[in-house]
């Protein structure tokens, strides 16, 4: 399924006022070391203050998790856990930073070796799908108007990010899980002075090489208000780190420019290999995806709200996180859409995407897994009218991964195919 650049640029701004509106309530959380936390008011402006909030709900998730899988054990049963996940197969997710740096090469070295591998997908479906690692981008795209803005949009990137690593650890020999972005840290930080985007041997790669004279990003469609993003401080090819010679083979199919302009490669399938390119842009981290709007995002009390806050509310002028960590990308495939995978920072941003909704999950955890876990239906905003996603409908990646799943199967790290969460 495809749909108009128009609406793919106007994903991260339109919708309709049919939606329910948000809800600033929220229940005290008793934290692992006894004390009570509350969301009730606004979130602290203060960054500092804002960071423990975020640390404390993060513990607080790890406790529950713990917990509940001990308690599977002890009753012999799991709770909204029908798989084999127990403390001792248990993955643990860690932040970049984290990582020693043996284990940052370790994972990029995985990536660089899927991407010299044969790509799966027939060439009649993705004629320019060169690797396994174009496999992704390619499913990506197709599937993009059905997973964006969607009741499948937290569950499909969930098992998506799963099936990556599974392909890094099962058929590149990494040892290792998926490391996830914090972007609070980088937030403060600045992007090119973290530990993960400082263009080092130990990095995911740097910023592009500079280019001069560039002009406003412009996120349009649908009759909406524009939301203006300054261009970042690179804008042209990577020339640092372990993926300064990475090729992108696939799009772009909505790829924003910094004149105001939009260019595509058609459907984005077929074979355009050039360099890949970043503008990183640290006014989209800090406006967009800092550890006042985590905060914000956590205190929503239904997973409408949630998903929505996550993905920006169409015509608030707020891009959410989500956009935020692809903005702050930016470049060529970052800012597009369709294309995004094709940058391997993606998959550190869909890891702090999976990481704030398990968080937000061990908060909710009397509806949010199971059918008042979903909400929205089968395409994006429903502009092409479609059933609500349920407890039933099938997640598939075609040649990329498999097997397909229900989405029942996907609502709990802990249950179903999976068994992680994060520190």
């Amino acid at each position: 399924m495809r749909f108009s650049t128009s609406i793919a640029l106007g994903l991260l701004v339109g919708l309709s006022d049919a939606l329910a509106a948000r809800q600033d309530n929220d229940a005290p959380t008793t934290l692992p070391n006894g004390s009570a936390t509350s969301l009730s008011t606004i979130p602290s402006r203060n960054t500092a203050v804002a960071i423990e909030q975020l640390e404390q709900l993060a513990d607080f998730a790890y406790a529950e998790a713990i917990k509940l899988l001990e308690e599977g054990t002890n009753r012999k049963r799991r709770p909204h856990r029908p798989g084999t996940c127990s403390r001792r197969n248990l993955a643990i997710r860690r932040e970049w930073g984290a990582l020693s740096n043996p284990e940052r090469k370790a994972y990029t070295d995985a990536v660089l070796c899927l991407q010299e591998k044969q790509a799966r997908t027939p060439s009649y479906l993705i004629p320019g799908a060169r690797s396994r690692f174009d496999d992704w981008i390619g499913t990506h795209i197709n599937q993009t108007a059905t997973i964006h803005y969607t009741g499948t949009f937290l569950a499909w990137h969930r098992y998506f990010t799963w099936q990556y690593e599974q392909a890094l650890r099962n058929e590149c020999g990494y040892k290792g899980y998926q490391p996830y972005w914090d972007w609070a840290k980088t937030a403060i930080t600045g992007l090119e002075k973290s530990v993960m985007l400082d263009g080092s041997a130990y990095s995911m790669s740097g910023n592009g090489k500079f280019i001069p004279g560039k002009g406003n990003i412009t996120i349009s469609g649908n009759g909406l208000p524009d939301v203006t993003i300054p261009s970042g401080t690179g804008g042209g090819c990577v020339n640092s780190g372990p993926f300064k010679d990475m090729k992108v083979n696939l799009g772009p199919v909505a790829l924003g420019l910094s004149n105001g302009s939009t260019i595509s490669n058609g459907d984005g399938l077929s074979y355009n290999p050039r360099c890949l390119k970043r503008d990183l842009t640290d006014y989209a981290n800090k406006r967009f995806a800092n550890a006042s709007s985590f905060i914000d995002l956590l205190k929503t009390r239904d997973i409408m709200d949630f998903q929505m806050t996550m993905q920006g509310y169409p015509g608030s002028g707020d891009i959410g996180v989500h956009g935020g960590g692809h903005y702050s990308m930016g470049g060529d495939p970052g800012r597009d859409l369709f294309t995004s995978p094709g940058d391997p920072l993606f998959y550190l941003h869909h890891g702090g995407i999976d990481r704030a909704w398990w968080i937000w999950q061990s908060r909710n955890k009397r509806t949010s897994y199971g059918a008042k876990g979903i909400a929205g239906t089968g395409t994006f905003l429903n502009q092409m009218p479609s059933p609500n996603t349920t407890l039933d409908t099938m997640i598939d990646f075609g040649y990329a991964a498999g097997p397909p799943r229900k989405m029942r199967e996907l609502m709990s790290t802990t249950g179903g195919p999976f068994c992680y969460i994060y520190k």
